[in-house]
């Protein structure tokens, strides 16, 4: 897998001060999707063993009260990544206690195995597809009215 850019201090992607993670490929390419860039699996760097110690790092600092993590791309869970992306919210929850907030353009219901054991590493989840003709710049961390924010923990997965 590779990522597109790694945010340290972030407070635009989930409540709170957060690391976040663009990861780099999408086969779903959402007219007028705000992060274009990320689609090409090959954009920006490889996520390495190093780069995955370096975000647990981060999140372990208690010098800075981040709340959580957040990833978010390109697309978390497609097929090409979601093997990398199971692995560091693994690392993730075994190393820290920070939630993790996930965006997706899939919707839950159409998840494989894979997938829905990743979506249950996480605290949220926004699901689905931007669609242009819904969208709304008034939604909280959701660009378009289908998009849905969803509490995994109160969702039956």
């Amino acid at each position: 897998m590779n990522y597109f850019k790694y945010i340290p201090f972030d407070v635009v992607n989930g409540p709170g001060i957060r690391c976040t993670l663009f990861v780099s490929g999408c086969s779903i390419h959402c007219p007028d999707c705000f992060n274009k860039a990320t689609w090409a699996y090959d954009a920006g760097y490889p996520f390495t063993d190093v780069e995955e110690n370096h975000i647990i790092r981060d999140l372990q600092d208690t010098r800075v009260n981040r709340k959580g993590f957040s990833i978010l791309g390109g697309e978390p869970l497609d097929p090409r990544n979601v093997e990398a992306v199971n692995k560091l919210l693994k690392n993730i929850r075994s190393n820290t206690t920070k939630d993790i907030w996930l965006w997706t353009g899939y919707k839950l219901k159409d998840l494989n195995s894979i997938q829905l054991e990743t979506v249950k590493l996480c605290d949220t989840v926004i699901d689905g597809p931007f669609i242009k003709e819904l969208k709304d710049p008034n939604l909280w961390w959701r660009g378009s009215s289908n998009q849905e924010i969803i509490n995994v923990k109160d969702t039956p997965i």
